[in-house]
C-alpha cells in the first residue's frame, strides 16, 4: 500500500525532530559541562539553564544557516523523502554511537555526511553543491582552531587583567561572569544548531511543494526546531559531560568563562555568516586553549586526538551509513 505524500511529509518532519532532540541531547556536555566542571552549577540546574537559553536564541538570529543546509549542500532539485530519511537515519546512528562512546563528535557534521552520501547515491558527484561543502568541511580545522586561539587569548588577557586580585576573589567574581558565558554560549549553540534541523524540515516542504515556489523557513518550523533542541538539552548526555568537563583539561571558573565566551564569539560569527559549524569542535577547541594557558601538559593530548579522529571520520562514516540505508529502501520500493 502507497503511503500518501503529506504523511510521508509528516513522518520525515517527525523524523527531522527526533534528530534536533537528540542533536540537543547529544551535545548538552558542550553547553553545560565547563559550568558543571566547575560547580558553578549543578547538573540538573545547568541543563535547565542551559535548555532556556537554547530556546531563546529562536529571537536572536535568521536563518542563514538553515539556508545552507537546505540549499547549499545538494541540489534541491534532487531531495525527496528517501533521500531525506537516509541522511537522518546515517547522522541519528552515528550521534547515538559516538554518545554511548563518550566522544563529543558533530551533528552537524554528521548531518551533512548523511546528505552527501544518499545524495552521491542517487545522482552522483554532480548533486553536490562544492562550494557549500568545502565552506562547511573547511569548518572541521578552522572552527576548533578558532576557538583555541581565542580561548587562548582570552585567558592570558584575563589573567593578566587580575593579575592583583585574589584567588577568593577572582573565584567568585568568575563563577557570576560564567553565569552569563554560559548563556552567552547556549544561545550560540540554540541558534547554529537548531537551524540545521530548520534547514531539513523546510527543504522537505519545499519539495513536497508546500512553500511554493520559493524556499523559506515558516516561522512555526524555527519556534518547534528551537524548543525540540532545548527539550533535547534537558534531557542531557552525561557520558560526554565527563569528557568535555574534566577529560580534556580540568577548568576553574576563570577558565570556563574564557572558554565559553571564546566558543559563543566563534560560534556566533559564523552563523551570521550561514556557516553551520560544530558547536562541539569550537568549545573543545576553546577548552584546549584556555588548558594550554598553564602549560601543554596539561591538556591531555591523547583525549584530543581521539576526539580529532572522531571529526575526521564523522562525514564519511555517516555518509556511507546514509548510503547503505538509501540503497536499502530502494530495494525494498
Amino acid at each position: 500500500m502507497e503511503i500518501s505524500p503529506l504523511i510521508s511529509v509528516i513522518v520525515i518532519v517527525f523524523i527531522a525532530l527526533i534528530f534536533d532532540f537528540i542533536n540537543g541531547f547529544h551535545d548538552a556536555a558542550n553547553s553545560i559541562a565547563t559550568i558543571v566542571s566547575t560547580r558553578v552549577l549543578k547538573p540538573h540546574h545547568a541543563v535547565i539553564w542551559a535548555a532556556f537559553f537554547n530556546f531563546v536564541a529562536v529571537f536572536f538570529i535568521g536563518v542563514q544557516v538553515a539556508k545552507t543546509v537546505g540549499t547549499g549542500i545538494i541540489n534541491p532539485a534532487i531531495v525527496d523523502n528517501v533521500l531525506i530519511f537516509s541522511a537522518l537515519a546515517g547522522a541519528i546512528t552515528w550521534n547515538l554511537i559516538t554518545w554511548w562512546l563518550g566522544i563529543p563528535s558533530s551533528s552537524s557534521h554528521a548531518l551533512i555526511g548523511g546528505l552527501i552520501g544518499a545524495g552521491l547515491v542517487k545522482g552522483g558527484t554532480k548533486v553536490l553543491i562544492w562550494k557549500g561543502i568545502i565552506k562547511t568541511a573547511s569548518f572541521i580545522i578552522l572552527s576548533p582552531l578558532i576557538g583555541l586561539i581565542i580561548g587562548l587569548l582570552l585567558m592570558i588577557l584575563t589573567l593578566n587583567l587580575s593579575r592583583y586580585t585574589s584567588v577568593h576573589t577572582a573565584d567568585t567574581l568568575f563563577r557570576r561572569f560564567q553565569l552569563f558565558s554560559a548563556a552567552i554560549f547556549s544561545i550560540s549553540h540554540g541558534m547554529n544548531d537548531a537551524q540545521k534541523t530548520m534547514g531539513i524540515i523546510a527543504i522537505v516542504l519545499f519539495s513536497g511543494g508546500y512553500l511554493g515556489s520559493t524556499f523559506y523557513v515558516p516561522y512555526w518550523v524555527e519556534f518547534t526546531c528551537y524548543l525540540v533542541i532545548a527539550l533535547g538539552t534537558m534531557a542531557g548526555g552525561w557520558r560526554i559531560v565527563k569528557t568535555m568537563g574534566t577529560k580534556i583539561t580540568k577548568l576553574q571558573p576563570m577558565g570556563g568563562f574564557c572558554a565559553e565566551t571564546a566558543a559563543a564569539v566563534s560560534i556566533i560569527g559564523a552563523t551570521v555568516a550561514g556557516i553551520p559549524v560544530s558547536t562541539t569542535h569550537t568549545i573543545t577547541g576553546a577548552i584546549m586553549g584556555v588548558g594550554a594557558t598553564k602549560r601543554l601538559t596539561a591538556v591531555r593530548w591523547g583525549i584530543a586526538k581521539n576526539i580529532i579522529w572522531a571529526w575526521i571520520l564523522t562525514i564519511p562514516i555517516c555518509g556511507q551509513i546514509s548510503a547503505a540505508v538509501y540503497l536499502l529502501l530502494l530495494a525494498f520500493r
